[in-house]
């Protein structure tokens, strides 16, 4: 006797949703030519900077415009601060991939990380970059919730009746 063998066709997988929410996507572009690039990092927030040179300042970060992605003026401040004080006019187009920590966080590993990109691209930066301290890896985290207590170091409230 023989035995049959039924297969079945899979239809394919299609998603109509954007898995990201808010502004529009910016398509990456694949990095062609000579670039710079440098990790900067704070707290538990981590920056992986791109820097090329071209005609016109151009930021890039997760994806989206730097406007849309940090949305407060004060961290767009810090995140290019390095750039500003360190190239005295010279223009590049800066790729940044930020993930980890709070914004605030976020914007201070963009700033660490474009001026370790820059000292890559111009070696005498390097003393001003490490005058203004944007250089200096700040290594102050949160310190981790232990067994037993409600904080880092917090016990419970002793009670004598």
């Amino acid at each position: 006797m023989a035995t049959k063998t039924i297969t079945k066709k899979k239809k394919p997988v299609t998603s109509t949703k954007s898995k990201l929410s808010g502004s529009e996507k910016i398509p990456a572009k694949k990095v062609e030519g000579k670039y710079w690039q440098a990790t900067g990092r704070r707290k538990t927030a981590v920056a992986r900077i791109r820097i090329r040179d071209a005609k016109k300042t151009n930021f890039i970060v997760n994806q989206k415009a730097f406007e849309d992605y940090f949305q407060d003026v004060e961290y767009r401040i810090i995140a290019k601060e390095a750039l500003e004080r360190g190239t005295h006019g010279k223009t590049f187009e800066v790729s940044i991939v930020v993930y980890g920590g709070g914004m605030r966080a976020q914007a201070e590993a963009v700033r660490h990380g474009l001026a370790r990109a820059l000292v890559e691209w111009d070696a005498t930066m390097r003393d001003s970059m490490k005058s203004l301290k944007f250089l200096t890896r700040d290594p102050r985290m949160r310190e981790r919730k232990k067994f037993g207590l409600k904080r880092a170091r917090r016990a419970r409230q002793w009670r004598k009746r």
